[in-house]
């Protein structure tokens, strides 16, 4: 918090010194977003308001200027012998060391990742303030997304809507966000201002991307994305309205797009959990080449450590490709074999298994040998563990439990197959961050996905071909859609059984596994909330 306010207040004196006399942070800047249960804490309440106080006492030397601060506010209501918090989602206006007006958010999102419910409740009034004669009316967020909160602000005087936001990302919500807005400036008449959080917390990401909107509802500016910096408005007062004016910079693809809420994801996780370095093991496959790729663009090559570690099933090409990417990417490589191991274990194990044919077991033996190897790693030079695992894995448990899902940060687990390789060839195409071009060796994305757990193994030996499952995962995790609407839009029944059933009964799996990045509406994590022990078939 301490970090936040001193970055306020030195963007306010920044500000200023350009000329401008209102500055709006995002929702929640003085804490965060996702403080998720801090929010009960009394002691958490106090530490945000005395970062408050100081933004206030700091800046009333700058004559003129309002400072608007997003915050956590409230006290804790006595019940009998029972505490109850009561939280407001907060915005205070500070002008020379004077509250000149505070506002509590109206509408609570409880939803997809949003959960402001439990920790807040409702403000019932409108806030309205003057800047150098322009009526300023805020919003908080989903305010914004409703129509009463935005008209009570213009029935109460307001001729400019300005809106505080943490809206996390996914694919889409950035053009989601503006057409929404658009609404809403359309329905009152007023041009709109759109401050929004920039940067990671835990499996959410905030890119950015403020804005404005003239009152016929046309783009006056747009802030870049994925990028932590001032997005200056200027607002000029015309005979009947206001006129909004800023540097507008274009919206990126898709592709890019998730390929920078990824990076950003990363960075920040590390950054903000102090660990030094990274450390992954590359198998020569698609998936763990593309975390490499993230890793690399997120960290730098001199802070990511690959682990190569071969089994009796392992192909020549995998080592070689590894090697490959390795010497692209400039990053540390090691090659551990895991054969020594795995006969040890299935030596020990011999007499448990005698008369017992080879299966998933064996398999999965090799998976969590390298898991051990890695955390082994992890502990003794401090670097997190990345673990390489999809979503379509993740979905149908395609993955070992203690194996390949060890590890401290699942960065594509909101990623699924066919995105992989979408993202893989994007990456090969383009260079963002500059480390390196064309990082992954062509043959990783053209060969046939296999986990070598055995011989001749390939993924679609045990799964329906990633057209085809990532279609149904999507219908089924993300449209909420039932079996029999997935097979009324043309799907084989036998897939769609499959598939359903390998959702089932692999949430116990999911609940064991690290967070990880979130690039879709409905990722395994805050969103997506199913028993381990259900009957429910449909």
């Amino acid at each position: 918090m301490a970090g936040n306010a001193r970055k306020i207040i030195e963007a306010a004196r920044q500000a200023y010194s350009r000329g401008v006399r209102l500055l709006v942070t995002p929702e929640l800047a003085i804490c965060g977003y996702a403080a998720e249960d801090l929010f009960l804490r009394p002691s958490f309440i106090q530490a945000c308001q005395q970062a408050v106080s100081q933004v206030q006492h700091e800046l009333a030397a700058l004559k003129g200027m309002y400072v608007v601060v997003g915050h956590p506010s409230g006290d804790d209501k006595r019940t009998r012998s029972v505490s109850v918090p009561q939280r407001y989602n907060m915005a205070s206006v500070f002008c020379e060391g004077r509250l000149v007006t505070s506002y509590a958010k109206r509408e609570l999102p409880n939803y997809q990742v949003f959960d402001e419910r439990r920790y807040f409740v409702p403000g019932e009034r409108s806030a309205i303030f003057s800047v150098e004669g322009v009526q300023v009316g805020l919003l908080i967020c989903e305010d914004a997304w409703f129509e009463q909160p935005a008209q009570d602000a213009k029935d109460h005087g307001a001729q400019l809507l300005v809106v505080m936001n943490a809206s996390p990302f996914h694919k889409g919500k950035s053009q989601e966000r503006e057409q929404a807005m658009r609404q809403r400036v359309q329905a009152t008449g007023l041009p709109l201002v759109y401050a929004h959080l920039v940067g990671a917390q835990d499996e959410v990401v905030f890119e950015g991307r403020s804005f404005a909107l003239q009152a016929n509802g046309q783009v006056a500016g747009r802030a870049a994305g994925f990028v932590e910096e001032a997005f200056d408005v200027k607002c000029e007062p015309l005979p009947s309205s206001l006129q909004l004016a800023a540097d507008t910079v274009s919206f990126d693809n898709e592709l890019s797009d998730v390929w920078q809420a990824l990076v950003l994801g990363v960075r920040d996780y590390i950054g903000k959990n102090r660990f030094h370095s990274v450390l992954l093991g590359l198998s020569g496959g698609i998936d763990s080449a593309l975390v490499m790729a993230i890793a690399v663009d997120a960290l730098g090559a001199d802070r990511v450590k690959a682990v190569m570690m071969p089994s009796p099933y392992t192909a020549g090409i995998s080592v070689t490709d590894a090697r490959d990417m390795a010497q692209r990417m400039k990053v540390s490589y090691e090659e551990l074999s895991i054969v020594p191991m795995f006969q040890a274990f299935l030596q020990t194990l011999a007499t448990d298994f005698q008369g017992k044919p080879v299966d998933t077991t064996e398999e999965n033996i090799q998976a969590r040998i390298r898991g051990t190897l890695l955390m082994a790693m992890s502990n003794k030079h401090g670097a997190i563990v990345l673990t390489t695992g999809n979503k379509s894995e993740m979905a149908t448990g395609y993955c070992t439990l203690y194996g390949d899902m060890a590890g401290g940060f699942a960065v594509i687990k909101d990623v699924t197959k066919t995105w992989v390789y979408q993202l893989a060839n994007w990456r090969n195409a383009n260079n963002p961050f500059h480390t390196c071009d064309a990082p992954i060796p062509e043959r990783i994305i053209t060969r046939p996905p296999s986990a070598e757990l055995r011989e001749d193994q390939t993924d679609q030996d045990s799964l329906p071909p990633y057209d085809i499952l990532d279609a149904i995962l999507e219908r089924y995790i993300e449209q909420d859609q039932s079996q029999q609407e997935i097979e009324a839009a043309g799907f084989d029944k036998s897939d769609v059984d499959q598939v359903i059933r390998l959702i089932r009964i692999n949430e116990y799996k999911r609940r064991q596994a690290p967070i990880g990045v979130r690039i879709t509406h409905r990722g395994f994590g805050k969103d997506w909330r199913y028993p381990i022990t259900s009957l429910f078939r449909a």
